[in-house]
């Protein structure tokens, strides 16, 4: 699903304060911008029941222009079976991964991530995937997303729980649980698949 009308919005505008915030030094565009950040809390408060200082506060703590965020996932196969984790925060699976810290390369973050999340240390092999989270059924989200998919060799560990996650396992494509999908949906874990089956074929995006 896509964002509601009144999401876009909001995110249009706070982006538009907070980029502002980032290059002014003039007190009245300042005060502006922040006006503008405030009016973008009070949309997403009344649409999401949530209090408009909590969510002013999240506004503002995300300081610098405004870009979207990178969300990399790790794509596992083994015998046939792709590996989820069990998120605690809602008791759905999803693939391991999380967002990309500064300073991180893309294998650097994804092959840290699984590693977290799973107990399975992985080596990053090839991009699957670049996706504009809002084109791919997934709920609602605050901020905007990138969400990255890479192709993971399995090298060793076992299965661990992590302070996020309640358990790793390996499902076959028959077999998938309830996912948490926040983070991911059916329709990815079912591309992810048919991706990783073609060696040579090129790496989806948008």
């Amino acid at each position: 699903m896509a964002n509601p009308q009144w999401l876009d919005w909001a995110q249009r505008v706070d982006a538009i304060a907070q980029s502002g915030l980032a290059y002014t030094q003039n007190p009245f565009d300042i005060e502006r911008y922040q006006h503008l950040q405030q009016i973008a809390a009070e949309m997403i408060a009344n649409q999401a029941a949530e209090d408009p200082q909590a969510v002013l506060n999240l506004l503002a703590g995300e300081p610098g222009y405004a870009t979207p965020k990178l969300d990399i996932r790790g794509v596992v196969i083994q015998d046939g079976k792709i590996l989820l984790v069990k998120e605690l925060s809602d008791g759905g699976w999803t693939l391991p991964g999380g967002f990309v810290d500064v300073n991180e390369s893309p294998s650097t973050a994804v092959e840290r991530e699984v590693c977290e999340e799973s107990g399975y240390t992985v080596k990053a092999r090839r991009l699957l995937a670049l996706y504009d989270r809002n084109k791919h059924g997934h709920p609602p989200y605050l901020f905007h997303v990138y969400k990255i998919y890479i192709l993971c060799d399995l090298t060793g560990g076992e299965p661990a729980v992590s302070i996020e996650t309640g358990g790793a396992q390996f499902f076959a494509p028959h077999e998938i649980p309830p996912l948490s999908e926040t983070r991911t949906t059916p329709e990815v874990i079912q591309r992810m698949f048919e991706l990783a089956s073609r060696p040579d074929g090129p790496a989806d995006f948008d």
